[in-house]
């Protein structure tokens, strides 16, 4: 069941019931688009009524921030639970192993992501990576690289860019591309390389992975946490107490 919150659509599943919905979409042969929803992109796609439109027109949308968790409940549409990219990646490429479905994946710099191909493949020997590209290219250079994607004839495309040309760039190009299943997987690939380490799992459990991410890189992600994504709380005051104040 789909639902919204603060404006985006999210897909009420587990973790299992989204991988068995991507099985289906992947055994259909038809392209589909997958998107996550944190706090960031729900601030984004805000501000960004284009970005909005395309996460929305998704045919998978989880909740991978536990700040929109935290908000389904507090806006009575509570959700299962959250589902993060990183965990659904590495859930997908096993399942992609078993099953022989072909991934290609596409960002991130050129040493990080055959890195990353590299240790999927040891990881999982019957693997087959159809294709790997950095995430460098021109604008003029973008239909060559939907190309190349669509050539290698994918089941699964994960495309290590950063919100929202990731989103863009699908939206765009994934009916060309026919990719079965799409997704945007942000840093992903830095973690699955080995180029950063990820959160403990007690912080992962207790929805903290983004004070982690603040301790390594503290003067980059301090302006995001700190003072972009605020707008997030805001916009969920405007939503829970918005119509109390009409009803006075």
């Amino acid at each position: 069941m789909r639902t919204r919150i603060l404006g985006c659509s999210v897909d009420n599943l587990n973790m299992e019931e989204t991988l068995a919905r991507i099985e289906r979409f992947i055994a259909s042969g038809r392209p589909h688009q997958h998107v996550v929803v944190n706090a960031d992109k729900v601030v984004k796609a805000h501000a960004n009524p284009k970005l909005r439109e395309i996460i929305n027109r998704c045919d998978l949308i989880n909740a991978d921030g536990m700040p929109v968790v935290w908000a389904s409940y507090i806006l009575g549409r509570p959700l299962k639970e959250r589902v993060t990219g990183i965990d659904l990646f590495f859930h997908l490429m096993e399942r992609a192993a078993e099953r022989g479905w072909r991934v290609y994946l596409l960002g991130a710099r050129e040493h990080v992501v055959q890195e990353v191909r590299r240790r999927l493949v040891a990881k999982h020997p019957g693997l087959t990576i159809a294709g790997a590209r950095n995430g460098y290219w021109r604008p003029e250079e973008e239909s060559e690289v939907a190309r190349q994607v669509r050539e290698a004839r994918p089941d699964v495309l994960c495309v290590a860019l950063s919100s929202p040309q990731k989103e863009e760039f699908l939206g765009r190009q994934q009916a060309y591309m026919r990719v079965p299943f799409a997704m945007g997987v942000g840093g992903t690939f830095d973690i699955a390389a080995g180029q950063v380490s990820r959160a403990p799992r007690f912080m992962q459990k207790a929805g903290l992975e983004w004070f982690y991410r603040f301790l390594q890189e503290p003067r980059r992600m301090f302006w995001r946490y700190f003072i972009e994504d605020m707008a997030f709380f805001w916009l969920l005051a405007r939503e829970r107490f918005a119509p109390r104040t009409r009803e006075r």
